[in-house]
């Protein structure tokens, strides 16, 4: 692993959270999109070589909706860069880390990524991230 990429907060509504988060970081979103697939918006903030995702859900059954109603806004994951996810993957199983998706899958920010299971991860979900080339 080489950085952690970035931190994820789920929030209930962007529109407030994002205001929030620009006066607290000091500087503007560069970056909102939407993850159709996870049933997600998303909002980033770059702070020196930080990022913060801010997680929005647009259905009432995406995984960060259910985050929300069981455990209230606040930290939703913590993502790492890696230089290649396959292999990283490979090595986090066979260390036996439960693997959600093993097959990479399109993130936002241009990247793939896969989850580990908080079962496994001492109660935190970990992103895997690799910038898509």
């Amino acid at each position: 692993m080489k950085k952690i990429e970035h931190l994820g907060i789920a929030v209930k509504d962007l529109k407030v959270s994002g205001p929030l988060f620009e006066k607290l970081l000091n500087t503007e979103a560069y970056k909102t999109e939407e993850v159709e697939s996870e049933g997600v918006k998303t909002m980033f903030f770059k702070t020196g070589e930080s990022k913060i995702e801010l997680l929005e859900a647009t259905k009432a059954d995406s995984p960060i909706a259910k985050f929300i109603e069981k455990k209230g806004e606040g930290i939703h994951h913590i993502a790492f860069d890696v230089e290649n996810i396959e292999a990283e993957t490979e090595r986090l199983k066979n260390e036996g880390f439960i693997v959600l998706n093993e097959i990479p899958k399109k993130g936002a920010d241009n990247k793939k990524v896969v989850f580990l299971h908080p079962k496994s991860t001492n109660g935190v979900l970990v992103e895997l991230c690799e910038e898509i080339k």
